[in-house]
């Protein structure tokens, strides 16, 4: 199965994160293996960089997020909100320009986009460029990974 690292800002507050652990990983799971950039380090390794302060955190969390980028098929990127999340948009930037395959998701039903576009233009062109697509339902994302697993497109 295709690996797919999931690119969201959903683990910062327990209503998303829920929905991220309970909706989102399942629905993947069931089509490729998510990548999930909030599990790569451990807790006690968290804690232990956060003692020799914060910067070296999230320094290893950048280092640790890359490394799963590279190593990845294709990404997921949630970009629900009034604007994109500005993390996600560089994951989905990073992983189109490695050539990776990128989906993304906005159930979001207020339009941030330039006009003709649902997200920002750029970030609506790195989504198709890369072979992917955009997607305003879980089921047809999950649909669309279906068919790029099966090698029948997006």
């Amino acid at each position: 199965m295709r690996t797919v690292y999931v690119a969201s800002p959903l683990g910062f507050a327990e209503p998303t994160r829920r929905y991220y652990r309970e909706t989102l990983l399942p629905a993947l799971a069931g089509v490729v293996v998510p990548i999930d950039p909030w599990t790569l380090i451990d807790a006690g390794r968290a804690q232990e960089l956060r003692l020799e302060g914060e910067e070296h955190l999230a320094k290893e969390i950048g280092r640790s997020n890359i490394a799963a980028i590279r190593d990845c098929d294709g990404l997921v990127a949630v970009l629900d909100g009034q604007e994109a999340d500005s993390g996600t948009v560089a994951e989905l930037g990073f992983a189109a320009g490695l050539g990776r395959t990128c989906f993304g998701l906005r159930s979001d039903m207020r339009r941030m986009g330039e006009p003709g576009c649902v997200v920002n233009l750029q970030v609506q062109a790195f989504l198709e460029d890369s072979g992917g697509s955009l997607h305003a339902e879980l089921s047809d994302l999950v649909a669309a990974l279906r068919r790029w697993q099966c090698g029948t497109g997006p």
